[in-house]
C-alpha cells in the first residue's frame, strides 16, 4: 500500500478532533485513516509538543522553540485563570449551600 503524505494542518485537525471526541479509532475510521497512523501522530505530538518539525537551522530552531514556549506559557496562564474562576464559583456555591441548608 502506498504511503500517503498528510499536511500538518490536516494532522492538527485530526488530533484536535480526537481530543474532542475522546475516541481515536472512531475519528480514524471516520476519515478513513489507519488508527495506527493517528496514534503515531499523537505520540509524536506528545514527544515534540507539536506535529510540525523544528527547523534545521540553529537560529530558526531557537526562535521556534521560544515561540512554542511562549504559546504554552500563555495557554498555561489562561488555564490557571480558568481554574481559579471555577474554584471561586465552587466556594461561593458551597457557601450558599451551607447558608440555606445548615446541618
Amino acid at each position: 500500500m502506498a504511503k500517503k503524505n498528510y499536511s500538518d494542518e490536516f494532522k492538527k485537525q485530526i488530533l484536535k478532533e480526537c481530543q474532542e471526541v475522546g475516541n481515536t479509532a472512531l475519528v480514524a475510521r471516520r476519515h478513513e485513516i489507519s488508527k495506527h497512523t493517528v496514534y503515531s501522530w499523537q505520540k509524536k505530538a506528545k514527544k515534540n509538543g507539536s506535529i510540525e518539525p523544528l527547523p534545521k537551522d540553529a537560529k530558526k530552531r531557537l526562535k521556534e522553540v521560544k515561540k512554542r514556549l511562549q504559546d504554552v506559557s500563555t495557554e498555561n496562564d489562561q488555564l490557571k485563570k480558568l481554574l481559579a474562576d471555577k474554584e471561586l464559583e465552587l466556594a461561593i456555591l458551597r457557601e450558599l449551600r451551607d447558608k440555606t441548608d445548615p446541618q
